[in-house]
């Protein structure tokens, strides 16, 4: 099944929610860039996102909420705090 814009923004809004740690955002992302299998239209704004996601845990590039609020924009998704 190819990964697509939105589940890419389901993943991140999993993470959000706290449904999901940081541990299984990052390892699904690496495991995306390594095994998964892009929307061939959205390649390139999904392997983007999916890469920075993949590197979230490390201390030089983390996770902000800025980078909660662009993530999802490249993707054409708006992330709202409640």
């Amino acid at each position: 099944m190819a990964i697509t814009k939105q589940t890419v923004a389901e993943i991140i809004a999993s993470y959000l929610r706290h449904d999901i740690s940081l541990a299984a955002l990052v390892s699904w992302a690496e495991a995306a860039m390594m095994d998964g299998e892009f929307d061939e239209s959205e390649a390139a704004a999904i392997s983007e996102v999916v890469a920075r996601l993949g590197v979230a845990n490390v201390r030089a590039f983390g996770f902000t909420w800025e980078d909660c609020e662009q993530q999802p924009r490249q993707l054409d998704y708006t992330a709202r705090r409640k």
